[in-house]
């Protein structure tokens, strides 16, 4: 019986891909192992492979076609002995077809003026998936998208893996109108003015507002979608606050430059490190110090985490990345400098794997080589503090009862105020001080 080839999911929250490429053609054979396809997600861009031995009997999606369903057919291997007409008649499996975005609206479109009834909701053939707690097995932006059109997932049937509801289920659901809330309540996607709920601004108005022929309209890729998304969703639903404190950096400075100097000038043991590196290491070490704070919001209880898992925010063409240096608090800063410069490298490549760029328990974004003295970061969910870092800087600073020049760098934590209360965020802080103006302290 062929068997068919379907679009793998690469992430755990991934829903759809882009087919970027064909390693092979129909006719040609393939081994368990050999790679077939280039698949591209919102971040990286990864090879399938063969999971069986036989021959490519048809590929059903063309190479670039992107918004490609997970779990759909992409091509169909033939088993030995077996010809083209074997495919017409294996079991009916869903084919790859791109999922269509909403399309973008135009000037000259009329906007539909809200009803005042509620639409009943369509009614699914089968009944949703559950898991053992009775919960609608659903992804995250399936949910949201859901609770934004009020829509109920109990009527909606899903194609996902394992029967989960994704994104193209919800296409043609009718949207609801929003449930009756008590005063000051409103849905956390709708930004709020004044005490009154206001809606975001439509494509039909900002196309209306800019002259035609005064710009150039740049498609949205993945990347930019997910992190437009995943920005919107922690401003929207995550209570940020903001803590600055400056630390002084003449000791770490001199502390790096021994460092380095001791360093190999080449092979295996060679390594340079820099003042990131050393701010990779306290915020580890910090979050030990401070547990409370190396921590996860969830409806369930918070997580408290037993490592410092810390992601650093990597700028690359279209967006960003955010590898994550695993077990900060046990490694060397020569490990976190050389491990650091490889994921750096591959994320500029869009080669990191999944993994390496998911599950940390706190980020780091550092602006200071751009001169940028202070700024604040959005928090990158599910975790619950970003460490925004400026530039080192020579000040004058009072020391006793004089006044000396030292290299102070400014640095803003953003905390999630449901898992950090401000004396928390103040400690951890503290705590990562300490270690930056003592850098001896990281060595023990």
């Amino acid at each position: 019986m062929p068997i068919p080839i379907l679009m793998p999911a690469l992430s755990p929250t991934m829903e759809v891909g882009t087919l970027a490429k064909w390693h092979v053609s129909e006719g040609d054979e393939v081994s368990s192992g050999d790679v077939i396809a280039e698949i591209e997600t919102d971040k990286a861009t990864m090879e399938v492979e063969a999971v069986d031995e036989g021959t490519i009997g048809s590929i059903t999606i063309e190479e670039g076609t992107a918004n490609v369903a997970v779990n759909s057919t992409i091509a169909v291997l033939l088993l030995e002995g077996e010809d083209k007409s074997a495919i017409d008649s294996m079991e009916a499996a869903p084919v790859a077809t791109p999922v269509t975005e909403e399309k973008t609206e135009t000037a000259e479109k009329p906007v539909a003026k809200p009803s005042s009834e509620t639409p009943a909701a369509p009614k699914a053939a089968n009944a949703p998936q559950r898991n053992a707690n009775g919960r609608i097995i659903s992804s995250p932006l399936a949910k949201r998208i859901a609770s934004q059109k009020n829509i109920d997932l109990s009527t909606i049937k899903g194609t996902g893996p394992n029967g989960r509801i994704i994104k193209a289920d919800l296409e043609g659901a009718q949207e609801g109108t929003a449930v009756s809330r008590g005063l000051g309540e409103v849905s956390p996607a709708t930004p709020v003015t004044g005490g009154h709920a206001i809606s975001p601004v439509s494509d039909k108005e900002i196309f209306a507002t800019y002259e035609e022929g005064t710009y150039d309209l740049v498609p949205l890729d993945n990347m930019r979608k997910t992190v437009a998304e995943r920005l919107t969703v922690a401003k929207s639903t995550i209570p940020h606050f903001y803590l600055t404190i400056d630390c002084e950096l003449d000791s770490l400075l001199d502390a790096r430059k021994r460092l380095n100097d001791q360093s190999p000038k080449e092979g295996p043991g060679a390594f340079k490190i820099s003042v990131n590196d050393f701010i990779i290491k306290a915020m580890g070490l910090a979050l030990q110090q401070v547990p409370d704070a190396n921590a996860t919001w969830s409806t369930q209880g918070i997580l408290r985490h037993k490592r410092s898992d810390v992601s650093v925010a990597v700028a690359v063409e279209g967006g960003l990345f955010t590898p994550v240096i695993r077990h900060c608090e046990l490694k060397t800063l020569s490990e976190i400098s050389n491990e650091m410069k490889d994921l750096a490298f591959r994320a500029r490549s869009k080669k990191l794997a999944p993994h390496e760029y998911t599950g940390g328990t706190t980020s780091i974004s550092n602006l200071g080589m751009f001169g940028i003295k202070k700024f604040d970061a959005v928090i990158n969910p599910p975790q619950s503090t970003i460490l925004a870092v400026g530039a080192g800087e020579r000040r004058p600073t009072i020391v006793g009862d004089k006044v000396e020049p030292r290299t102070v760098m400014s640095v803003t934590l953003s905390c999630d105020h449901r898992v950090v209360d401000g004396a928390l965020g103040a400690e951890l802080l503290g705590a990562f001080k300490g270690y930056i103006e003592d850098p001896v302290t990281m060595l023990v």
